[in-house]
């Protein structure tokens, strides 16, 4: 098996939760695609990175099925993991940086792919969910705090992939965010935290701890 890291992105206030996220250091080992979604889909985490150029930051992003142009996640965490200024993505340049214990992007909603997002009365409703049959990706959310700009989430990637449900998810985050127009401070899955302001010209921070698991 290939050598690769384990992160967890968007842990808790004390170190906990996160999603789990693998990074394979040297992507030249793996060249083609579709040993990349062999090696994505045999790893089974919700996403899996592949550096192709850590000096520039040139990533490639899989699930355990497709390829991604962008991702926020993975994002999060191969900034936290490259200590670069920017990451290269197939949707575009991705401007990166730490700041103490957070890891942030910076990224454009247009490039995150379809999700739907369901916004329900109460953060209870969102919690009592059942995961959904495989469909549509959908972020389901509710206020916590309206006035202060905190929210609860949990994502349903819909793939049939064995992915049920996403413990934290930045593009979601980036989309509501977007779509909001405001900055939010979200609790997603089990007990993850999401960090999220709007920029200038259409840009959206995302941000979160980053902790290397092995």
């Amino acid at each position: 098996m290939t050598d690769y890291d384990v992160l967890r992105v968007f842990c808790g206030p004390g170190g906990g939760y996160g999603n789990e996220l693998g990074v394979v250091r040297d992507g030249s080992v793996i060249p083609e695609r579709g040993d990349r979604q062999a090696m994505a889909a045999k790893l089974g985490f919700s996403e899996t990175v592949f550096v192709d150029d850590p000096e520039r930051g040139v990533i490639d992003i899989y699930t355990p099925t497709l390829r991604l142009p962008f991702a926020g996640y993975p994002c999060v965490g191969a900034a936290w993991l490259l200590d670069v200024p920017e990451l290269v993505t197939p949707a575009g340049v991705v401007g990166a940086r730490l700041d103490g214990e957070f890891s942030w992007i910076e990224a454009r909603a247009e490039w995150v792919p379809p999700r739907t997002l369901r916004q329900y009365a109460t953060a209870a409703e969102v919690e009592a969910l059942d995961v959904p049959p495989p469909g549509e990706w959908i972020y389901a959310w509710a206020w916590e705090d309206e006035a202060g700009g905190r929210v609860r989430a949990r994502g349903f990637p819909g793939r049939g992939d064995g992915i049920e449900e996403d413990e934290a998810t930045g593009a979601a985050a980036l989309l509501l965010t977007d779509r909001l127009g405001r900055a939010l401070n979200i609790t997603q899955g089990a007990g993850s935290q999401i960090l999220t302001a709007p920029q200038p010209g259409g840009w959206v921070e995302v941000g979160g701890r980053v902790f290397l698991e092995r």
